[in-house]
């Protein structure tokens, strides 16, 4: 199954053919989608079905074993490492679960950390806006033992926009809150699509996160097994419950490789 645009419409995210491996099993299984940009796409389906695989692979994070990447028009394949990395700084952004926030520093300098290592210094009031925009003025100058998880994530998801990206990608962004944090997140993240135009792409295990999306893409064994498109909470419930794994599936959610946690980080 493809789940691709006509070849006319804007894609900000293009994925063809492509192929993950890990070890003996394919993760990823001749994957074709593409994401609309100015859209939220969310990606679901059961536990070891290449998810975050997908994911990591869609930003840059991991290279596929074949096939094809494409980010704001940039084919990721053949790119240097170097150039690979400039590329995830300038155009692409990454919230975790875990947030991976410094603890030292403040949420001020936790956002604006990403233009600093990149050698830029930030615009005046660049941060702070960023910060408001995400329900955070005021609290430039707290650190993350003085945040709550939801201030926290909302604190990194301000750093991955900070550089402006084409396609802000998350993995799991609402796992580590409660329901109601989460839900706060989301329609945080939404907002973001319908009044600013942001391309977003998630993955998520929550059918009433996903239901915010424009659009639920499903994956079992690697391979997509479907879409909904203007999903509701029970049409997303009742279509995972749905998918079958013919076997054992791998996906990285659930063996660290997904994390890059900064150390000793208090969120």
């Amino acid at each position: 199954m493809t789940s691709t645009l006509p070849p006319s419409a804007p894609a900000a995210v293009r994925l063809r053919g492509l192929v993950r491996r890990h070890g003996d099993v394919r993760a990823l299984d001749g994957v074709d989608l593409d994401v609309a940009a100015g859209t939220f796409t969310a990606v679901m389906g059961p536990s070891g079905s290449g998810k975050s695989t997908l994911l990591r692979c869609a930003a840059g994070l991991d290279r596929p074993d074949a096939g094809r990447v494409e980010v704001a028009g940039t084919a990721l394949d053949g790119l240097s490492e170097r150039r690979l990395t400039l590329l995830r700084r300038d155009r692409i952004g990454f919230v975790f679960q875990s947030f991976n926030l410094l603890p030292t520093l403040t949420a001020a300098q936790n956002v604006a950390l990403p233009l600093r290592l990149a050698g830029r210094r930030p615009a005046r009031g660049e941060v702070r806006a960023a910060l408001a925009r995400v329900g955070l003025a005021g609290r430039e100058r707290h650190r993350p033992a003085e945040l709550s998880g939801g201030q926290c994530q909302r604190v990194a998801i301000a750093r991955a926009l900070i550089a402006r990206p084409a396609v802000l990608f998350g993995d799991e962004p609402t796992g580590a809150l409660d329901s109601a944090t989460g839900a706060e997140v989301m329609d945080m993240l939404r907002s973001l699509v319908d009044e600013e135009g942001r391309t977003l792409v998630t993955v998520t295990h929550d059918p009433l996160a996903a239901a915010r999306a424009d659009r639920v893409v499903f994956l079992v064994d690697g391979r997509l097994a479907g879409e909904i498109v203007a999903p509701t909470a029970d049409t997303v419930a009742a279509t995972l419950a749905a998918l079958r794994p013919a076997g054992a599936g791998v996906d990285t959610a659930n063996t660290g490789t997904d994390r890059v946690p900064a150390a000793g980080s208090a969120c």
